[in-house]
């Protein structure tokens, strides 16, 4: 059990200097950044949700929708932005997870973003082939040796898996070739959807916005349709993690990371609310084809040929999150094998394109194959699990962070010399302060040696108690951020759980709310650890709001992970399950923090120089 909580340590530069893996290469900068972020989040969706939201849940205040859903994932984006800075290496919310949580979780969070990228990358590839069957006539109008065939009764789809494995040998050229391919793409993309914003509005303008002028008002479906609407659309924000996942290959990470983050998430809320404001306008909500609500809309105010120029743009969509779905796991790989939570092989990094080649290929005929024989529109929904377990984890590593910040370090224990002679040095220190408390009896203090004694011992009585204090207020901390947790679980399930009778959900909400409110008001009450301010590579973002903004991305991802649905949980648990067998037979054993000796944090410089190691 006790592995299950080994906490590394953040990669300072002397870490990173003694490590034995070669580093990835330093190529990007805030531009690529945003390329990244933005071309990994705009993906088909939004020329799809347009017109399912607006048709079942928000009506003509889908933008609404789109505004709350972007409030909620720019509670994550914080977080995310905090850390990326602090804790600037490969491995994303993985990472992020092992240095504040522990290994056990930062396993599963590993293991579970495995299988979103994977899934999320065969699922875009797969609908890509049907887009580009539009140029060429329609369904089945592909070139035989790219479209889809039936064998055995299973639907493949040899140009998904093509695409595929042209995306992962671009990504094996390194970082700066792929990031400038990806940015291309999205600039030719988000021109796409300019001028749907543009085109639409002219139109809008000329025939008076007939979307708002129907009878049912702005909120046809009521309050309760909007945010359900919120809920929908809240997954076409996911992809800006892709940017965390680059860390490492960020010239200045503390300054482009969280500039990287908030202005892709920004860019593309921006361009979600305005495509949604245009296109509802143009046709009522309830007259809104719900396959292809863009090129219809056009069609019916005479502009057939617009089709051409939106399927272009959800195809060079698909191209650019296709990008952004292989990208991040060969990193995260790489980062659970730096960690001997995998073999060994997935850490290597290529001399010459320094990128985790080895990883990236796996990374890639593994979504390849899915791609290519596998329906994967029915595992979809196991991509939203690993990505909210994975916000959830950073908002909770957020609190940790500011809270209760790991203040002890894992050395090697070839150090154990070292340590002990530093250990006993600190130790002969504490006992000498102690003996300060004696000086008064001894005689031979007299005149100003009195009152220096009179002085000294209360000082170091009251540092002493100073110490209690903060132990005591670490262990209130850990306490009220569990506390926080298990309400959230408590309260987010008893509401979902309709099948249960009302009284029974009521006293459910009841309990959690209780619970989580006592956790969150000792938060907030309590002051937050000094050593927040030395913690990783200082110099970054700070997120804003804590604790009320970490505890919100806590309890708005989990009400969204709670209502995924059986079926999706009972295929995650199953992958989930193979994780833990893997970890116990081989993650465990093989952790490079097995054989580890864990310091208080303020005796570490003093170990390494003792050990003549360079800092």
């Amino acid at each position: 059990m006790r592995s299950l909580f080994r906490r590394k340590q953040v990669d300072s530069d002397r870490v990173r200097a003694e490590g034995k893996h070669h580093q990835l290469a330093k190529e990007l900068s805030i531009l690529q950044l945003i390329a990244i972020g933005v071309g990994s989040t705009i993906g088909a969706g939004v020329y799809v949700l347009v017109g399912t939201v607006a048709r079942e849940h928000a009506g003509p205040a889908l933008t609404i929708s789109f505004l709350i859903a972007g409030i909620a994932a720019a509670l994550s984006a914080f977080c995310y932005a905090e850390l990326a800075s602090r804790c600037p290496s490969a491995g994303s919310a993985y990472h992020y997870s092992y240095i504040c949580v522990g290994e056990g979780v930062a396993w599963l969070i590993g293991w579970a973003l495995i299988l979103e990228y994977t899934i999320g990358g065969s699922a875009v590839a797969r609908g890509i082939s049907p887009n580009l069957a539009l140029f060429f006539g329609g369904e089945g109008s592909l070139p035989s040796f790219l479209a889809r065939h039936t064998v055995f009764n299973i639907v493949v789809d040899p140009c998904a898996a093509f695409l595929v494995l042209i995306v992962t040998g671009l990504l094996c050229f390194g970082i700066k070739e792929s990031s400038r391919v990806q940015a291309t793409v999205t600039v030719l993309n988000v021109c796409v959807l300019l001028f749907v914003i543009i085109a639409g509005s002219y139109v809008g303008f000329k025939t008076g916005w007939v979307g708002y002028s129907v009878g049912t008002g702005y909120f046809p479906f009521g309050v309760n349709g909007m945010l359900a609407g919120s809920a929908t659309v809240f997954f076409a924000y996911i992809g800006f993690d892709t940017v965390a996942s680059t860390a490492e290959e960020v010239k200045n990470p503390q300054r482009d990371l969280p500039w990287g983050i908030g202005t892709s998430l920004t860019i593309c809320c921006t361009l979600y609310m305005l495509v949604s404001i245009v296109i509802v306008g143009l046709v009522p909500y309830f007259a809104m084809d719900p396959d292809t609500p863009i090129s219809s809309a056009f069609a019916k105010h005479g502009m057939p040929w617009a089709m051409y120029i939106v399927t272009t743009g959800a195809v060079l969509a698909l191209c650019s999150t296709l990008m952004g779905s292989i990208l991040p796991q060969p990193r995260i790989l790489m980062a659970m094998a730096r960690d001997g939570l995998l073999p060994a092989c997935f850490s290597e990094v290529n001399r010459k394109t320094q990128v985790p080649v080895k990883s990236t290929i796996l990374t890639g005929f593994g979504a390849a194959f899915l791609a290519f024989c596998m329906d994967v529109s029915q595992l979809a929904g196991m991509v939203s699990v690993g990505t909210l377990l994975a916000f959830t984890m950073v908002a909770v590593s957020i609190l940790i962070l500011r809270y209760v910040p790991p203040n002890e370090v894992p050395l090697p224990a070839s150090l154990q010399e070292s340590i002990d002679s530093v250990s006993l040095f600190f130790k002969n220190q504490e006992n000498d302060e102690e003996k300060g408390k004696n000086f008064k009896k001894d005689s031979s203090f007299v005149g100003t040696s009195q009152e220096n004694d009179e002085i000294s011992i209360p000082l170091i009585k009251q540092l002493n108690q100073d110490k209690i204090n903060e132990e005591k207020r670490r262990k209130l901390a850990s306490k009220s951020i569990v506390s926080v947790v298990i309400g959230v679980l408590i309260l987010t399930s008893s509401a979902s759980a309709t099948f249960l009778s009302n009284l029974t959900q009521y006293i459910g909400c009841f309990i959690g709310g209780l619970i989580f409110l006592a956790g969150l008001g000792v938060l907030c009450w309590i002051d937050q650890d000094d050593g927040r301010h030395s913690f990783g590579h200082t110099g970054g973002f700070i997120c804003p709001f804590v604790p009320i903004l970490p505890i919100m991305c806590i309890l708005i991802n989990t009400y969204l992970l709670i209502n995924l649905g059986a079926g999706t949980w009972a295929r995650v648990s199953v992958w989930l399950l193979m994780g833990v067998f893997v970890y116990i037979f081989y993650g465990r054993r093989n952790s490079s923090l097995k054989n580890v000796v864990y310091v208080p944090a303020a005796h570490a410089d003093e170990i390494y120089k003792s050990s003549q190691y360079v800092a």
